[in-house]
């Protein structure tokens, strides 16, 4: 209002700034040109302001040309017929100019109002495609109340017989559940579209507090699925069915991702249910066959006693295998349990070493072990987590390695991260293997070779390691073979006296 009166005394001050200088400056006395001038001041205000400012500076514009320019001068009257003329065709000007004016800022101003909108739903559908899930239904009802400048926004879910209300915007308002109950069942009924209005049926409001609260329902095609209440800056009808239909379709798309995703997930859990079948059921039947065949030999009586020695060899080569199978399946059922838990203490880096190459020291009989560990001293870690993943790791090298062929352990502790790097003398990673390198049950491109093995080692080491915050990588080594690094956080704080 404010601004309107400073328009309105724009105009009246022009009109007196132009009677003064036409009468006492200029000492204009035609009225052509006076009038002329007149109705420029009124056509500048009319395209500027409000209609019913334009009519009062008119009218004062057409007061002033009367009584100091038209005949005779200093009183209202006309005495000649045809400047009365002149005063109507003034006054008919300058009202229909103002309103015509007013008119056409009127249509501007609801062209910018509809863009404004337009611009603010396409903000909106922008939001909706980077939602991900039912989670962010909350988000949704934020957006809208942000997006639309809304003082309150509410998405009602009803679930079963209850109602799951998402609020946003400043407002605080408690929604009447009775009401929404009415509201949602008179949306369920025959869809009619309201041509006047833009609108399709079911709009409804309710009165909370000094505001109103409008309710639009979310339709998926001709079904509602919820309703969109909506309070503060006033909306058009058909621009608030048009935002209730995209949020509907939000609400529809995060149902389907969070659908595709349980449906991802039951597939995932079949696959690795198929192959954890398939892959220990070989692995037990090659080393129970082994097993059978060695306990049957060492009944005949014909067998010397260093085939004897071997067969008792074979037998516990193969329970020690059967061994690391079940400790396998164990590690990873924990690890989906999320029930590994660190336990930190000092140890040395040399004793982790040491402890992951008893583990696998079956495995490793046929490969020399060379180990550099510089600056060994005691740390503060999980020396079961950290060499039990360095154990799976061996056990990789020594498997994909040339029988014979030497396995390099380095170990390094600098910046708080002790890092081992496990190098064999292998055939190397296949690019192409790398990004599932760490998959469960994954084998990559060499393994088809090889009749041993679940996929499940790197993928144990990868869990337990995470579970210290701890992490692994490989990659090649330009000299030939793989490069397995382990880096995990310690506290190297601690002194040999702290560690006896």
């Amino acid at each position: 209002m404010s601004s309107d009166l400073l328009r309105l005394g724009a105009g009246l001050a022009a009109i007196v700034g132009v009677t003064l200088i036409f009468r006492n400056a200029l000492h204009v006395s035609n009225a052509a040109t006076v009038s002329t001038t007149f109705l420029m001041v009124v056509l500048v205000v009319a395209a500027s302001s409000r209609l019913w400012i334009a009519i009062v500076t008119s009218i004062a514009a057409m007061v002033s040309f009367n009584f100091f320019f038209l005949p005779p001068v200093g009183a209202l009257t006309i005495a000649d017929p045809q400047n009365w003329v002149a005063l109507a065709a003034f006054l008919a000007v300058s009202l229909v100019a103002s309103n015509l004016s007013a008119a056409a800022r009127s249509r501007a101003s609801e062209a910018q109002a509809r863009r404004d909108e337009l611009a603010r739903l396409f903000d909106l559908s922008r939001d909706v495609i980077v939602m991900t899930d039912s989670h962010g239904m909350s988000a949704l009802a934020r957006s809208v109340a942000t997006r639309f400048a809304l003082g309150y926004v509410a998405v009602a879910l009803p679930r079963g017989g209850d109602w799951e209300i998402f609020e946003a915007g400043p407002l605080q308002i408690t929604l009447d559940k009775a009401r929404l109950g009415e509201v949602f069942a008179g949306a369920t009924g025959t869809l009619e579209f309201d041509a006047r209005e833009r609108t399709y049926g079911g709009h409804a409001t309710q009165v909370a507090g000094a505001e109103t609260v409008r309710f639009v329902p979310l339709r998926v095609g001709a079904r509602a699925i919820g309703l969109l209440a909506a309070a503060g800056r006033p909306i058009e009808p058909g621009s608030l069915d048009v935002l209730a239909g995209i949020v509907a379709i939000a609400i529809e798309r995060a149902r389907f991702l969070e659908d595709r995703k349980t449906a991802e997930l039951t597939r995932q859990s079949e696959e690795l249910k198929t192959a954890l079948l398939a892959s220990i059921g070989h692995d037990l039947r090659t080393p129970l066959t082994a097993i059978r065949v060695a306990a049957t030999n060492l009944q005949g009586s014909w067998l010397a006693e260093p085939d004897r020695r071997d067969q008792a060899d074979v037998i516990l080569a193969e329970v020690e295998r059967l061994t690391r199978l079940f400790q396998n399946i164990l590690a990873m059922a924990r690890i989906d349990a999320g029930s590994v838990a660190p336990a930190v203490e000092l140890a040395l880096p040399s004793e982790v070493i040491a402890a992951a190459r008893e583990q696998v020291e079956q495995a490793l009989r046929n490969h020399p072990i060379e180990v550099h560990v510089a600056a060994d001293t005691p740390v503060r870690l999980d020396p079961r987590l950290t060499a039990t993943a360095l154990a799976h790791v061996l056990e990789n090298a020594a498997q994909y390695s040339p029988a014979a062929s030497p396995i390099d352990v380095t170990s390094v502790v600098a910046d708080g991260v002790l890092t081992m790097t496990v190098r064999d003398h292998g055939p190397g990673l296949v690019p192409a293997d790398q990004p599932r390198l760490f998959d469960r049950f994954f084998r990559g491109s060499a393994a088809k070779a090889r009749t041993s093995g679940t996929g499940m080692g790197l993928s144990i080491a990868r869990g337990l390691l995470a579970a210290e915050h701890g992490r692994i990588w490989a990659e090649n080594d330009p000299a030939g073979g793989a490069v397995f690094t382990i880096a995990v956080h310690v506290d190297s704080s601690a002194t040999p006296t702290e560690k006896a």
